[in-house]
């Protein structure tokens, strides 16, 4: 599908891979401001964008697309050291003079006031862009608004300090407000305060090898690259702080060594967590690496996965007709969203942008464009930090995501009957699958069914990960959570390990304590008819059944979907061993022929591959070996 921007013609000399240059980030940047800013009202202080309101109701939804979309214009008019061919600063200064007039007044242009997360918060997500977009164009607009309108900026900015964030990256925006506000000469004790808070939350979010954990949970996911990542990493570069640069920069670019691994040969991000409506702001964290310098990857291996992710989501109809991002992944899609979701929420796409602020003779842009790092050789990276286990394999580009330490539940919610999250729950994700819908038969999951009720997998409790040459494992155990009926089972515990090589992923199940009359199922990779990856799943010990069942809704990656999934009666203690695959080779050789035998003793089982070699689990205590 073409993209209706009106992009340059490829360039394949330069960017052999995605055929994008400078100029075709600058003509995105363009085009979707165009497309957006036909919806502003009369004086410029919304944008309010056709579609579903979000949770926080239309007049917020305004504000966002203004906040969102000048971020976007900041960074096209900053890296162009303030040419600004389109008007884009005029109608931005416009807008602000008329949405700080009278703040909290209902009528068409006033902004909504910063209230606490709990009350009316999503304005103080919004600060930060509009403060990151006056920092950076500072000679060209904030410097030429009147004092007036500069002191009532400050005061609607001012009530990002003033409230609660909610309890996870929300507290950059008071940072990042903050950060403008000192930059201005306008720092106080206030600013101190919120700066030195978020740092202090930030530092003991920090779990090792690059991730942060997005709160005091585990939650691990894009957020770590387009926020808790960018914030800190700019401020550090806009500032030219060099204690900053080094400390945040340096986890930057240990992020990115795994990170990096996260988008398919396609140009694809990973399909995993919440607001994937952002799209291709999942390579902000890979741009911003380039920029500063904290990063691993070649200039341009770096432009090779930001052009991929962007021209991924333009060619597959992330736009639509009319220029607008969609509510959805390639194009509209329900299950993608959250309740916070509204029109213009899918413009922190414009995190992406900051490419932009390196020059035209940067070597991110002058570089020739290099392969992906999962278009090399097959690679397995275990994290044991957010307990994730990379997979990806170079015949097909496809990249899998095995996760053993990320739930999204804060340590206030426990371990209720609610239902699970498939963009969390799952134990597998990918770059060409999404998960089912959470109303259709769930995809990668080991239920235990009770009474007619299937069990969920809500907290996440990693038990180790690691990594050999050409293979790796992680493992997790949970608490079977019920939605009817009771919501847990006494002494009801599963314990998961995967263990990946290739293109084969083995999934070794313990579960205890199963009631009398209960069953256990385990399904496989959810796929389309036609979105070319298939999907298998063979038992190799324990299970007595197995079948395909549908999935009408779909997934992000196509209308309707089959799920492979094995069945067998619950035991007390029972031992499970399958074999999945998801794979787009051609050819591939049924999975029967992987494996030549399955030997178990107890809690410990070996797996005799037909190549000659052997994976050997054991539980109590577990541990996990390929020889």
């Amino acid at each position: 599908m073409t993209s209706p921007l009106g992009l340059p013609a490829d360039d394949r000399v330069l960017s052999p891979h995605t055929g994008y240059t400078r100029a075709h980030w600058e003509g995105a940047a363009d085009g979707l401001l165009h497309a957006a800013w036909k919806w502003a009202t009369p004086g410029r202080a919304m944008l309010d964008l056709p579609g579903r309101p979000s949770g926080s109701g239309v007049r917020s939804d305004g504000l966002e697309g203004y906040a969102r979309t000048f971020l976007a214009a900041a960074f096209r008019v900053a890296g162009a050291e303030g040419k600004d061919p389109h008007g884009w600063l005029e109608r931005y200064a416009h807008g602000l003079t008329a949405g700080t007039r009278t703040p909290g007044r209902d009528d068409t242009e006033s902004w909504p006031l910063i209230r606490d997360h709990t009350v009316f918060g999503q304005p103080m997500v919004e600060s930060a862009s509009i403060a990151i977009g006056l920092r950076l164009t500072r000679p060209w607009l904030w410097n030429q608004l009147d004092p007036g309108t500069q002191d009532r900026a400050e005061e609607w900015l001012r009530g990002s300090l003033r409230h609660t964030p909610a309890p996870n990256n929300w507290y950059l925006f008071p940072y990042s407000v903050a950060a403008f506000l000192e930059s201005v000469g306008r720092g106080d004790a206030e600013t101190t305060r919120a700066r030195e808070r978020a740092i202090e939350l930030l530092d003991g979010w920090y779990r090792g090898q690059g991730w942060y954990a997005d709160g005091d949970g585990r939650a691990f996911d894009h957020y770590n690259g387009w926020a808790l990542h960018l914030y800190p990493v700019l401020d550090a570069y806009l500032s030219g702080d060099p204690v900053l640069s080094a400390h945040y920069g340096g986890r930057l670019r240990e992020h990115l060594e795994g990170f990096s691994l996260l988008f398919g040969a396609d140009g694809a991000p990973l399909h995993f967590g919440r607001s994937l409506t952002y799209r291709f702001a999942a390579s902000s964290a890979v741009a911003l690496g380039a920029l500063t310098g904290h990063t691993p990857l070649t200039p341009g291996a770096s432009r090779r996965l930001a052009s991929g992710s962007l021209r991924y989501f333009l060619d597959r109809g992330a736009t639509g007709d009319d220029g607008l991002l969609s509510l959805g992944w390639h194009g509209p899609h329900a299950a993608t969203l959250q309740h916070y979701s509204g029109p213009a929420s899918p413009y922190w796409a414009s995190k992406a942008f900051v490419s932009l602020l390196a020059p035209p003779d940067h070597p991110l842009w002058t570089a020739t464009e290099e392969s992906a790092p999962s278009e090399g050789p097959d690679r397995v990276l275990a994290l044991p930090a957010p307990g994730l286990l990379v997979q990806t394999t170079q015949a097909d580009g496809i990249v899998r995501l095995h996760n053993h330490g990320t739930d999204h539940i804060g340590p206030h919610q426990g371990e209720s009957g609610a239902p699970d999250d498939p963009l969390y729950s799952r134990q597998a994700y990918s770059t060409v699958t999404g998960p089912t819908a959470r109303e259709n038969a769930a995809d990668n999951h080991l239920a235990v069914v009770v009474a007619g009720a299937r069990s969920g997998r809500r907290a996440i409790r990693p038990l180790g990960a690691g990594h050999g040459d050409g293979w790796g494992w992680a493992g997790s155990w949970h608490r079977p959570v019920f939605t009817s009926g009771a919501p847990m089972v006494p002494g009801l515990r599963v314990e998961n390990v995967t263990v990946v090589r290739g293109r084969y992923e083995l999934r070794v199940h313990r579960v205890l304590g199963a009631p009398d009359g209960a069953r256990v199922e385990h399904t496989g990779w959810a796929t389309g008819l036609r979105d070319g990856a298939r999907s298998d799943l063979l038992g190799l010990h324990g299970w007595e059944t197995r079948d395909e069942v549908r999935a009408p809704q779909g997934t992000a990656f196509t209308r309707w979907a089959s799920v492979p999934r094995l069945s067998a009666e619950a035991e007390p203690a029972m031992l499970l061993v399958a074999l999945a695959s998801l794979t787009a080779e051609p050819g591939a050789s049924p999975l029967a022929e992987a494996v030549s035998e399955v030997r178990v003793e107890g809690d410990t089982v070996e797996v005799h591959w037909t190549d000659g070699t052997t994976t050997r689990v054991a539980f109590d205590p577990l541990s996990v070996g390929h020889r």
